[in-house]
């Protein structure tokens, strides 16, 4: 069969989006573009080492000990090699193991935590050096995060019930895998089909009270499945030329009314991973405003926790629910005002130390928390706005309005700060020498010739 052959039965939209992704690459990012997926690379290894602590992660161990794989690549803070799948599953759910990895607003979704898992495992296992890696990761958050935007996000997850983290983290996965295997165009419509038939996952992790079955969800079987779409097509498998178009196709299995040309629009202008957002504070993205603003009156203003009267908390409805007196601390927004006024920060530690959500002390000051959900701030989504107002013993009534998050792309953190976060994830576990080795590692990754050498690191 011709290559015009083969192009005819393929639509002009999952054409354009495969050529793009097989001359990923090969095409150099754009300076700023590749800043910022080293940067979110190295948040979300340093979300991946502080999760090894956690209950997700410390299930993902117990899953290695009794089904290591074939010992090829590596996984954060495990101190042997295991296969590329069991690599790809455990590294996802110690990215997600809590609130503490990238997020990207527009499609819904943690990119993070699917799509760096993917490529490191394949990335080892091909021998791949530190620019590949960057290249596909950056892939994977444009192609994982055209699909859901395109499906619709409020319908798709408020409606149908289904799981936009899964979804965008399988397809980013899966291009980041395919593209580091080095697959052409035809191949790479291969790995989207099988990542089409694994596409899965539905919204009823948000009744996980252990943070478990959300870490699978959004990183552990996205990210093996979108290894394991890779390894299959690197192995011979064929498939459906064109998943998105033609009969019994994915949108018309997911969103029938859809427009696929949403997964090509802005390829190579408009770059997702630049968009994206990496948390200041290792909690529940609702949570991330009103820490921020709490952070700025206590800077602009004298007075401490023992002054406050009263607290009222403003965020958007939806996100209400989701923090409102919770029994976790990192996604209680009323606990942790109180340890954010108490301590004047919130550090990872202070974050995830249940003993203090029994606290007399904390207690006290989160009794005068009062929440209000907003339907004015829902409106603002995706931006997560927050009022904040603080009443104090002398009278004083303090406030302010936080409209664009740190840490977001309206209001973006510098290197040096993500520098900071990673430094305090990961160094209670590995130590300040290695810490700094492993940073400096990443952040030269575009130099560095194998990304063997930063499994090496990552094991312990």
């Amino acid at each position: 069969m011709s290559n015009d052959t083969k192009r005819a039965i393929v639509s002009p939209v999952t054409y354009e989006l495969s050529r793009y992704m097989a001359e990923a690459a090969s095409r150099p990012l754009p300076p700023d573009v590749s800043e910022r997926a080293i940067l979110h690379t190295l948040d979300t290894l340093a979300s991946m080492i502080s999760g090894g602590e956690l209950p997700a992660g410390e299930r993902g161990f117990a899953y290695l000990d009794a089904v290591p794989g074939t010992p090829l690549c590596s996984v954060a803070g495990y101190a042997t090699k295991v296969g590329p799948l069991e690599a790809a599953l455990t590294n996802g759910m110690l990215a997600h193991a809590d609130e503490t990895d990238d997020s990207h607003a527009p499609s819904l979704s943690h990119p993070g935590c699917a799509v760096v898992p993917a490529a490191l495992a394949i990335g080892e296992w091909k021998g791949a050096s530190g620019a590949a890696l960057l290249r596909a990761v950056a892939l994977g958050y444009d192609v994982g995060s055209r699909v859901t935007m395109t499906l619709g996000i409020r319908r798709f997850f408020a409606q149908e019930h289904k799981s936009t983290h899964s979804v965008a983290g399988l397809f980013g996965a899966t291009a980041a895998a395919a593209s580091l295997a080095g697959f052409d165009d035809r191949k790479m419509r291969w790995a989207l089909d099988y990542a089409a038939q694994q596409s899965s996952g539905i919204a009823a992790w948000q009744r996980d009270p252990d943070h478990i079955v959300k870490a699978f969800v959004f990183g552990g079987m996205p990210a093996r499945n979108g290894a394991a779409a890779a390894l299959m097509v690197d192995a011979g498998f064929t498939a459906v030329e064109d998943p998105f178009a033609g009969a019994d196709n994915y949108f018309l299995a997911y969103g029938p009314d859809c427009d696929p040309a949403g997964l090509v629009d802005g390829l190579g202008t408009h770059f997702a991973i630049a968009h994206s957002n990496i948390k200041k504070w290792t909690v529940g993205s609702p949570i991330q405003a009103p820490l921020d603003a709490a952070e700025d009156l206590l800077r602009d203003h004298a007075f401490t926790a023992a002054d406050v009267t009263r607290l009222v908390v403003e965020i958007g409805d939806r996100e209400a629910k989701v923090v409102d007196n919770r029994g976790m601390p990192g996604v209680c927004v009323q606990h942790m005002l109180a340890i954010m006024l108490i301590d004047r920060t919130a550090t990872f530690a202070s974050i995830h130390d249940e003993e203090r959500m029994k606290d007399p002390e904390v207690l006290a000051l989160r009794s005068k928390v009062e929440l209000i959900a907003s339907e004015e701030l829902g409106r603002a989504l995706p931006r997560r706005e927050a009022k904040l107002t603080i009443e104090l013993a002398d009278g004083r009534r303090l406030f302010k309005h936080i409209t664009a998050v740190r840490g977001t792309s309206d209001n973006p953190m510098p290197r040096a700060e993500v520098v900071a976060k990673a430094q305090d994830l990961i160094a209670p576990l590995f130590g300040d020498e290695k810490t700094r080795r492993l940073v400096d590692m990443v952040l030269k990754l575009p130099e560095l010739s194998a990304i063997s050498e930063l499994g090496a690191l990552l094991r312990r």
